[in-house]
């Protein structure tokens, strides 16, 4: 029985791929953790607080949802941590299935007792990712239909932030 799931990610930005994700697993599971994690090898837009803000914003009508912080360690604990004895991932193509494949074998490897539920992206997301969605809004792209409201007003505040900045320079 599936009591309490963790959906991690960098979510830099959150996308709609990503919302769908977190929809559908909350129709499974009694409490859905969404841990926000930084990704080290990816120059972020967004700090880690910022992040969870605006997924807080964009999940606030889902009440078995929680947004919380995941800076150090490994998953696996931090899902132990919460009580949860599922990992929800998204899988949007092949090369993704490799990732996740080996993600979830090495997490077994560190808690036996740790399920990784896969839910393959709806077709309209296959295509999004949160790299693609920063780079067509840096040339000034229209990403409004990609991401949510509040996310997609974030990105053209910091995205016109850092060129005044750079013009100020």
């Amino acid at each position: 029985m599936v009591k309490n799931a963790l959906f991690p990610g960098s979510f830099d930005p959150l996308t709609n791929g990503h919302m769908d994700t977190i929809e559908r697993s909350a129709k499974l599971v009694d409490h859905l953790f969404i841990a926000v994690a930084t990704n080290t090898s990816k120059k972020n837009l967004f700090d880690v607080n910022e992040k969870i803000k605006l997924i807080q914003l964009a999940t606030k009508q889902l009440k078995n949802v929680s947004v919380i912080e995941h800076t150090t360690g490994l998953t696996v604990d931090l899902a132990k941590k919460v009580g949860a004895n599922v990992l929800i991932r998204g899988l949007r193509n092949a090369e993704d299935f490799e990732y996740e494949m080996n993600i979830a074998a090495m997490n077994k490897t560190q808690n036996l007792e740790i399920e990784t539920i896969i839910l393959m992206a709806s077709q309209q997301h296959r295509f999004l990712s949160s790299s693609l969605i920063k780079e067509v809004s840096l040339f000034g792209g229209d990403i409004s239909k990609l991401v949510p409201f509040d996310v997609d007003k974030a990105i053209k505040k910091k995205y016109a932030d850092l060129k005044r900045e750079t013009d100020n320079s």
